[in-house]
């Protein structure tokens, strides 16, 4: 590994070949101007982070474990300890991909969805943009999911599940007429959500640094609480192997008695459909590189978050998973509110014992440590929003930034979509839709570690990942697509179909931006940074291979579809 600084990160693009771009002036509330993006570069966000503030901010990625924890043990039970386990595994070698291709363009913000537009848009324009729309449909709706799961331990903790407050509910429109219908509706836990929300938005209104100040409180208060639960059942050994053990899947009688199953079709079905939403939670530490732009030493600084947020991640995902499940047992496990997480923080408190007291502090702390995951979902994806706005895959609005430095219209744009998902009836499905779009986006960065080596091979990286590393990230890419293909509908029927659709959304946006605002035409940066400038040698090094790739993961997802056998 080779670190190095570069003199003047901000104006000077020394990792590419050629003359440095040009810079156009505008001052901190002005949009970097169509065709002329380097804008963003100079004059936007402010160069004021460390790596330690990246990764106090990316320290919000471990509390993704209270979102999904009780649904994958709910779901294939026993196995679930080892299904955390494989999947942190996963996301941790994925994470040396991401720190390389990052490490290539010192100026950008946006994390590595930003990065890996520009390997595909050498050969596709349409799919390069699918890369950041895919990164921002996952990481938004943390916000809908980790406010609304803060208000429900709130008002599990405080009031009777049949208590008034708990069960009100102001129905505006249902979509469908089946009795399970998503509905748009009001509730206890949406408007206490907002309020969260407006909250959070606040906090980060000021800038990245003092957000990240923030999150260093907020880090310790919510952290504390995750590894005291996942240690203290190891300590006094108050884990019966017989809640590990055997590691069969769930498997349900014509009665609905539950029972063990065994690993046949429908098993391995159940298996894939827990590594497609654990993906969701573990992979998320790759947040780290989205501060790229705003780094002191962009070249150190990148690779340094990425890796001690994921050793942070790698900690807490496995301690976590492995006392909740070893101290409470599988019976405990399959109650409702664990599985649609509302009882998980309570259920988590009990773990470290101490009455009434403990366990209402405890709740409270895990509160914190969902609102700490949301600013760490703020932070990242209004960062993608405002750079891909500067690169020309969205609306030029959103490249505006405040006095302060923080993209305060991208952060606008999700606080909006956010106060409207809250009003869904079913935010698990939320979920799972988003992340058809979350490992969309990870195959296709995962691609793009390769696609970036034969195309850019000349170019100098800070950290270059070893290739067996890089060709296994990129073999886990297909995997993860296959795990999209069988498990996505286990959720919910018509997940996948749904997340593919909300996916192609992005064509109309990009189209808007690209022809109708840019007249065709990227910002003057963006043709530096892809080698499209008119006086440029377009080599496509890579041939025929990502489209290849293409074809091969779309073979993979139909075939996974097809061969996945759902539970009776």
């Amino acid at each position: 590994m080779r670190l190095s600084s570069p003199r003047d990160p901000e104006a000077q693009h020394s990792l590419s070949p050629g003359p440095a771009p040009s810079v156009n002036g505008g001052g901190p509330d002005t949009p970097a101007p169509s065709g002329a993006g380097a804008a963003g570069r100079l004059e936007g966000l402010h160069r004021t982070l460390s790596w330690t503030d990246a990764f106090w901010v990316a320290s919000g990625v471990p509390a993704l474990v209270l979102f999904t924890i009780g649904a994958i043990v709910s779901t294939i039970g026993q196995p679930a300890w080892v299904i955390w386990i494989l999947s942190i595994s996963m996301g941790f070698v994925q994470s040396f991909t991401y720190a390389e291709i990052s490490g290539l363009f010192p100026h950008k913000s946006g994390g590595a969805s930003v990065y890996g537009a520009i390997a595909w848009v050498r050969y596709s324009k349409f799919i390069a943009p699918i890369s950041v729309w895919c990164n921002w449909i996952a990481w938004s709706p943390v916000l809908t999911l980790g406010t609304s799961l803060a208000a429900g331990y709130i008002l599990t903790s405080l009031f009777a599940p049949d208590a008034s407050i708990n069960t009100w509910s102001l129905t505006f429109v249902r979509l469908g007429s089946a009795p399970d219908a998503l509905s748009l509706r009001i509730n206890a836990i949406s408007v206490l959500g907002t309020v969260f929300l407006f909250l959070t938005f606040a906090l980060q209104h000021r800038g990245a640094l003092r957000a990240a100040g923030m999150q260093k409180l907020l880090g310790v208060a919510s952290l504390l609480p995750l590894v005291v639960i996942g240690v203290v059942p190891l300590i006094t050994g108050d884990m019966p192997t017989t809640h590990f053990f055997p590691i069969l899947p769930l498997s349900h009688d014509a009665a609905g008695r539950v029972s063990f199953g065994t690993w046949n079709a429908s098993g391995w079905t159940l298996a894939m459909a827990s590594m497609f939403i654990a993906a969701w939670s573990t992979y998320g530490f790759e947040t780290a590189v989205c501060y790229t732009r705003e780094f002191k030493n962009p070249r150190a600084d990148t690779f340094k978050a990425i890796l001690f947020s994921g050793m942070l991640c790698m900690a807490i995902f496995t301690l976590v998973p492995v006392s909740f499940q070893g101290a409470l047992g599988l019976n405990r496990l399959l109650d409702k509110d664990i599985y649609d997480g509302t009882g998980v923080g309570v259920a988590l408190a009990t773990l470290v014992g101490g009455g009434v007291v403990v366990t209402n502090l405890i709740v409270v702390m895990l509160v914190l440590s969902l609102l700490l995951a949301v600013m760490t979902s703020m932070m990242g994806s209004s960062r993608t929003l405002y750079q891909a706005s500067v690169d020309g895959w969205l609306p030029l609005y959103l490249s505006k930034v405040n006095q302060h430095g923080a993209p305060d219209r991208a952060m606008w744009t999700d606080l909006a979509f956010n106060v409207i998902l809250l009003l869904m009836s079913d935010y698990f499905f939320l979920l799972a839709i988003s992340n058809v779009c979350y490992i969309v986006f990870c195959f296709l960065n995962l691609q793009a570690g390769w696609i970036h080596r034969l195309d850019r091979d000349d170019w100098e990286r800070p950290f270059r990942c070893p290739t067996w590393l890089l060709a296994l990230g990129a073999i886990f890419g297909y995997i993860n697509m296959a795990f999209v293909g069988a498990g996505a509908d286990i959720w919910r029927p018509g997940t996948l179909r749904d997340g593919l659709i909300a996916i192609t959304f992005i064509v109309p946006i990009f189209a808007f931006r690209h022809y109708l605002q840019d007249n065709g035409r990227f910002p003057d940066a963006m043709l530096e940074d892809m080698d499209l400038r008119p006086d440029a040698q377009r080599v496509r090094r890579a041939g025929v291979l990502p489209y290849l790739s293409l074809a091969l993961c779309a073979l993979v997802v139909w075939g996974a579809h097809e061969l996945a056998v759902p539970p009776a």
